[in-house]
């Protein structure tokens, strides 16, 4: 698999203002590369805890901070890259091959993924050294 860091992207998502509030809206195929086929929230996760700990042989993701803040460490097996996610209008583009952890969540945040696959027990590589010999 020779995915990289540099193909995992922050992506802008539209804005549209309004004085009773704003929306964002995500469309599979339209403004990210890939149909939706399973979203997920991670919500009241206690300080100090972190979540990922694996990567993806086929799923591409777009994990959006909904509310407060979190970073994610994003591992290609040679290069890490770090990304801070604290806006709602703004996402981050995983590719499959990348290994995640999602860690210093701010109190309230919430975490929204959506995925190109419904979930997928044997599209995980849980173990750091199983991924790095699948990365070779």
């Amino acid at each position: 698999m020779k995915s990289s860091v540099h193909d995992c992207s922050i992506v802008s998502l539209s804005k549209i203002h309004n004085r009773a509030g704003n929306i964002t809206i995500v469309e599979g195929d339209k403004n990210i590369p890939f149909k939706i086929e399973r979203i997920y929230y991670l919500y009241d996760i206690p300080g100090g805890e972190s979540r990922g700990g694996h990567a993806h042989k086929q799923l591409h993701q777009l994990i959006i901070a909904a509310s407060g803040s979190y970073n994610i460490l994003l591992d290609d097996g040679e290069n890490k890259k770090t990304i801070t996610l604290n806006r709602p209008d703004f996402g981050l583009i995983v590719v499959p091959g990348i290994w995640r952890e999602l860690f210093e969540f701010s109190s309230g945040a919430i975490c929204l993924v959506l995925a190109s696959h419904k979930y997928d027990p044997d599209d995980y590589l849980r173990d750091y050294e199983e991924f790095k010999s699948y990365k070779k």
